[in-house]
C-alpha cells in the first residue's frame, strides 16, 4: 500500500489501529512521509501490472508523484502480466536483498 490514507483496506486498518484521527495516519502513509519527510535513501519498490489491486488499493503513482515533488530517490518498476502473488514477489526478492546490502554497505 503506497498510500493507505487513499484506499479502503489502508482506512480500515488505520482506523482500528490507530482510531479515527487522520492526523495520526499521516505517521502511517508511505506517500505522505516521502512527500513530507524525505531522507537520503534511495527506495526500490517493483509492482505487477496485472495485479487486481493495483487501482482500488495500492496507488504507486501517489508514491512516484510523492518522490518527484520531494527529490526522494526511488526506482519503481511496472512489471507486465505480474500481478500479487507469492510468485511475484519470489521473482524479485533477489533484487530487494542486493538493493539493501548495497545501502548497508554505503
Amino acid at each position: 500500500l503506497s498510500a493507505p490514507m487513499s484506499g479502503p483496506w489502508g482506512q480500515n486498518a488505520l482506523s482500528r489501529y490507530l482510531g479515527a484521527d487522520k492526523n495520526i495516519w499521516k505517521n502511517h502513509d508511505s506517500s505522505y512521509l516521502i512527500k513530507h519527510h524525505p531522507s537520503s535513501a534511495h527506495l526500490l519498490v517493483d509492482q505487477g501490472l496485472a495485479d487486481q489491486f493495483l487501482q482500488a488499493e495500492l496507488f504507486p503513482h501517489m508514491l512516484e508523484e510523492a518522490a518527484k515533488s520531494s527529490g526522494q530517490k526511488l526506482t519503481l518498476r511496472r512489471h507486465e502480466g505480474y500481478d500479487h502473488s507469492y510468485y511475484f514477489i519470489q521473482t524479485f526478492m533477489e533484487d530487494h536483498l542486493r538493493h539493501h546490502a548495497e545501502a548497508l554497505n554505503d
